[in-house]
């Protein structure tokens, strides 16, 4: 097998554009969902965002969550993965982690910054049949998707290896 230099100009002459979002599934007792909502979007989404150049989605998606919630919930596994074309947007791809289950002190703590910090109206627990009325479609889609593969997980590989919570 011929192995080409790891740093190719063919290969990095005009790298695809593809954003990539990580964002984590995080229930409270009763099994509602925690969602946000940022004042740039129409709708709530679960939290998370863009990851940086570089930066492991798993990585991405645990920072995220800490900046908009104050919640730190190392995640490793998958539980759906949306690709969006190109719209009025870059394509992208979005990775949806499983947070598991808050208990009712750890959705106690759930501080959101002010807005001119966090870019967010708030956070709240929607229960799951009202996402649809709360969020995009698409939005409300990868939700119940990601519910629907609760308990049947994927591991975040990264260069072949599990990712490791941090």
């Amino acid at each position: 097998m011929r192995t080409l230099p790891l740093r190719d100009p063919r290969l990095l002459a005009k790298p695809p554009v593809c954003r990539l979002g990580a964002h984590i599934l995080l229930r409270n007792t009763a099994g509602h969902v925690l969602i946000v909502d940022p004042d740039f979007l129409d709708g709530h989404t679960l939290p998370g965002g863009a990851c940086r150049t570089n930066e492991p989605p798993h990585r991405a998606a645990t920072r995220a969550l800490h900046a908009q919630t104050g919640l730190h919930r190392p995640v490793t596994h998958l539980l759906a993965v949306d690709f969006t074309p190109a719209d009025r947007y870059l394509e992208r791809l979005t990775l949806v982690f499983d947070g598991g289950t808050l208990t009712d002190a750890d959705a106690a703590r759930i501080t959101v910054p002010p807005r001119h910090h966090s870019n967010l109206h708030g956070a709240r627990f929607a229960d799951p049949r009202e996402l649809s009325t709360l969020m995009s479609p698409a939005q409300n889609a990868r939700v119940q998707q990601a519910l629907a593969t609760l308990g049947r997980t994927l591991p975040l590989l990264i260069h072949g290896q599990r990712a490791t919570a941090e």
